[in-house]
Parts: C-alpha cells; structure tokens; sequence
C-alpha cells in the first residue's frame, strides 16, 4: 500500500470517528434536552390544584419511539453500546474490550442499520419493529426470505455466535466435543449418522472408535428410532456437548457388525485440518495426495510442509482430498490455489474479486477500501498481525488438479475450484455436488457476540461466480458450473488417504485412463429428504460449524508497516 492510500484511509478513519462522535454526542444532548424538559414540566406543573395528575408525569419516549420505519440511522451511533458491556482484556486476543453502557434496543438498532449498509440483499428484509424480538430473534429475521431458482431459500447461512468460541475455533484451532466429524445420512427416525473422521488424540481416538462407526443407541436411548421429544434434546445434548463434566454412553457397530459401547467425555480438541499428506506410486508417477479439512489459520504451516513434501518428490499430479472442508479463509484459498499453479501461471491474475450490494460499487463497506481483485496469494500470510511474511510459498506449476468433492465441499472451497477454472488449470472433481456457497462475510462482533452475514459473492478472472447450486462432477461438461468428473460415492469402509478407499481410487483410476466408475446417483442432502413427520436431530454441531465450515470468510491482508 502506498502512502497516500494509508493517508487516504486514515482520513477516512479519522472523518468517521468524529462523525461519530459528533452524532452520539447529539443524541446525549438530545437525551439530556428530553430530562431537563421533563424536570421542567414536573415542577410547573406539580402544585396546581386545577391540574390532573397526568399532567405532571414527565413524558418518557417507549423504546419503539428510537425506530422509525424505514429511516435508518448511521451505524457508528449503535456500535459497542451494549446491554451488559464487558470490561477488561479479552484472553483470546489480549485486545482491551471497548464496549460502553447501553440496552438491548441499542444492540438491535445497530444490528438494523449494519445489515441495511452491508447485507447482500438488504432490500428484501423487512424492517420489522425492534422491540418485538429478542436480540438473537431480531437478527435471525433480519435476512432474505426469497428462494433460487431451484426453490432453496438464497441465504441458508445466516447466523451468531459467541465471540469467545468463535475465537477460539479459528485463532487457537480448538473444538469443544469428542473429536468427531459426523456423516448425516438421515435426521430423523429411521435416523442414520456414521463417523466421517476422528481428530487424532480426541477422546474418540483414545476411545477407539474409527471411520465407519454407526451409531446406535447414546445412553439408553434407540438413537435410530425414538420420536420423543424429550429424547431428541438429550440425542443433541450428547451429539454436541455444552459443557465439561459430562459422560455419555455411545453404542456404534463396527464395519464388522459388533456392537461396541463407548464411554465419552468432552473435551477442548485441537484441530488437525490438514492431515494425511503423502505421495503415491502410479502408472503416470508420483502423484501427492493430502486431505485438508478447513480452512483455519492453522492449517498454513502443515499445507506448506504438504507442497514441500509434492516438491521435492516432483509429483506429476495432485488430489486435493476437500471433501469434508467447509470453507473459511478466502486468503487461504488463494494461497493454496497459488502452490498448486506457480508464479508464471497466476501472475497479475485475479483469484477472486468481491461484489458487494448496490450500495457499495466501488469501496469495501466494512474496510472502507476501494474494491480490487484478490490476486494469487504467492507468500506466506502471519495470520495474527493479517500481513505478509517476506517467505515465498512453495509451488508444483500443475496445470491439473483432482479434488474430491462432497455436498460438504462449500464456499472457500469452492473458491479454490472457480479461481484455477477461471485461469484454465484443469480441474476435475471426483465425488458428488458441492454445497454452492459463492458467498461470504466479515464476522464482526458487537456485545460479545459475533454476527455472520452474507455481504459479498466472489467470481473468478473470467468474471464467474454463479454456482449456488454447487459445481458438478460429470463426464461431459454442458453448463458453466459442470466440471469435468466422476460422481463417486463416498467410501466409509476404507480409511481415508489409503489407495483402497472408493474416491482416491477413483480418481487415480480416472488419471490413468481417463475413466469413471460405474456412476451412483448425487446424493441428496439432508436437509431436502424427505423423511418421517418425527423430529429431527441437530446436523450441526454449532452454529459455527454451519457457518465456517460453509462460509467464505474475509479478511483483509496487507504488507507490513515499517
């Protein structure tokens, strides 16, 4: 950046926080105007005998009298005046909290007037009054109503969380749970789910249970059956616990067909998201294999060990195994797209530009910066300070790539497919539909919670981005959004990374004869089954899994200040 433009922002910064301070100081002395007023009336009016008694109540403005339909005030008036402001230092962070005092009408106006300024598709929320809803509730329908083409709702992914387990999952790589990704084949009664992965030195490693596990019974309750409303809460209860100290009983059958009983106790678990790095022996060569979960800030130093690995063993090929990575860093994305490729491949090309609303053609509402592409990311990124390292990222200068993919495989992901596409790198998928996530966010925080809401979609150097029914594996490619590929089931009998395990077989079959399987039909995702009237358990483990796990996220990244 040049220093005009980190003049230019800091005159920028610097206009907004006294217009900011100029409008919050209006408001108090418009607060102070209203007390003084009502102070007036009450003693003029307190001895007169011909005077009701109405007549010296001070009038005092009900909270709905701060929303007016459709009139949307400046942001900054609402932000960071919380109903129970936290003090201190954050011990994630180490930042000091800036909150002030205010109420629940302050956060929701804020809320308001943030999602007017930068949601996506903010003239399809309605502005309903404030002070009918909860906090939590009024940002849950402060989002889009309208569906796509294909009758899915256009925003599945609106969401909070608390600031602290935010941070924590992304910042220090922890998970609160067993260690446990699960398989949701079928949410309610006859429900199915299987055991995707287990994190290495989880309790559910310690404990033995292994990829394949199905579940069947958690303490005495017929996982598989029960439509007991009171069962299902202690089902999701025990799925995704809250707290330490608890211990639940989970029965699984093996790929054997045993039945074994597994005692499980919570814990804080560190995430592993790139695992299993390795270069196989084929017809055509070595080719490097890796399978990377998600895309979390410490996922960079062991994919950079992954391609240094594909480098010096000069794999012919690669197989990006992201079939259960969810999303996450964009800038991530863009690195990793980078090692694949190579400098003479991507240089002064774009791997993904954002478009925000019509509000916001040319500067980025949240940084305040004018809108430019995101190029091929080519160094390494120090994720704490958001600045480039001056240490070069090793690369293979593929021209092909193999992903496999699952309806698991959204957004970030997502975006490492569209910006090779949109370079010609070949890309071929093996495995089914990806999600369809061309959108994102910034997480901002206000009061403790941190709020997710879909502000921007990305698009490629060719200028796509509309996959939001997901990309396509098949042979032969008709419609932008199909990619060249083999629909694939995915293999739970066979331990991922293993050359025996259905989808890398397929895909190392498929580079040395260009050949698909026998095709399986696409696998329909859960939430679009159609199952019993009974309830249905959580597919999720939080909030936040449905929203990094599925969301591309954002994050400005610069050069270091000198």
């Amino acid at each position: 950046m040049n220093k005009f433009a980190s003049t230019n922002n800091l005159s920028r910064n610097n206009i907004r926080f006294i217009q900011s301070e100029f409008f919050v100081n209006l408001k108090l002395l418009s607060q102070l105007i209203l007390i003084n007023a009502s102070l007036f009336l009450t003693s003029c009016g307190g001895g007169s005998g011909g005077a009701s008694s109405s007549s010296s109540t001070p009038t005092v403005p009900s909270p709905e009298a701060r929303w007016t339909l459709g009139v949307y005030e400046d942001e900054s008036l609402f932000k960071d005046s919380c109903a129970i402001p936290r003090s201190g230092v954050s011990s994630i962070t180490g930042e000091a909290f800036i909150d002030a005092a205010g109420d629940a009408l302050d956060e929701k106006l804020w809320l308001r007037s943030w999602t007017n300024n930068t949601y996506l598709w903010y003239d399809e929320v309605d502005d309903n009054n404030p002070a009918d809803f909860s906090t939590s509730k009024y940002f849950e329908q402060l989002k889009t109503d309208f569906r796509t083409d294909s009758g899915t709702f256009k925003d599945n992914f609106h969401f909070s969380q608390s600031t602290d387990e935010y941070l924590s999952r992304t910042q220090r790589g922890l998970s609160f749970g067993y260690g446990i990704s699960w398989e949701f084949v079928q949410a309610s009664a006859p429900r199915r789910i299987i055991v995707r992965y287990i994190q290495p030195g989880s309790p559910a490693e310690n404990a033995g249970i292994e990829r394949g596990d199905e579940l069947i019974t958690i303490d005495t309750i017929d996982f598989i059956n029960t439509e007991n409303h009171d069962d299902v809460d202690a089902i999701n209860e025990a799925l995704f616990p809250s707290s330490t100290g608890q211990v639940f009983q989970f029965t699984l059958q093996k790929k054997s067909g045993e039945q074994r009983t597994y005692s499980l106790t919570p814990s804080n678990v560190e995430l592993s998201p790139v695992r299993n790095p390795a270069v196989l022996s084929t017809e055509i060569g070595s080719v490097g294999y890796v399978q990377f979960d998600s895309h979390i800030q410490s996922a960079q130093g062991p994919l950079i060990s992954a391609f240094n690995l594909f480098s010096q063993n000069n794999v012919q090929a690669l197989i990006l195994d992201m079939r259960y990575n969810g999303g996450g860093l964009l800038s991530m994305a863009s690195q990793l797209a980078f090692m694949v490729t190579g400098q003479q491949q991507t240089d002064g090309l774009t791997f993904d530009e954002l478009k925000f609303n019509d509000k916001h053609p040319t500067f980025d509402p949240v940084t305040g910066r004018r809108l430019q592409p995101t190029p091929f990311y080519n160094r390494e990124i120090d994720y704490e300070r958001n600045v480039f390292t001056s240490n070069a990222l090793p690369s293979l200068g593929l021209n092909t790539l193999y992903i496999l993919t699952s309806g698991a495989t959204c957004s970030a992901s997502e975006a490492v497919i569209n910006g090779l596409r949109g370079i010609d790198v070949e890309v071929v998928i093996i495995g089914d539909t990806t999600c369809g996530k061309p959108y994102g966010f910034y997480p901002t925080d206000n009061c403790g919670t941190t709020y997710f809401t879909i502000q921007f979609q990305g698009s490629n150097q060719k200028g796509f981005g509309e996959y939001s029914n997901g990309f396509i594996p098949t042979p032969n490619p008709i419609f932008e959004a199909d990619v060249q590929g083999c629909l694939v089931e995915d293999d739970f009998s066979h331990a991922l990374g293993t050359t025996e395990e259905g989808m890398l077989n397929a895909a190392v079959n498929h580079l040395q004869s260009g050949e698909c399987p026998v095709q399986a039909k696409a696998k329909i995702p859960v939430a679009q089954r159609s199952v019993s009237q009974g309830p249905s358990i959580q597919t999720s483990a939080s909030i936040l899994d449905a929203i990094i796990l599925e969301n591309a996220i954002n994050q400005v990244i610069s050069e270091p200040t000198h």
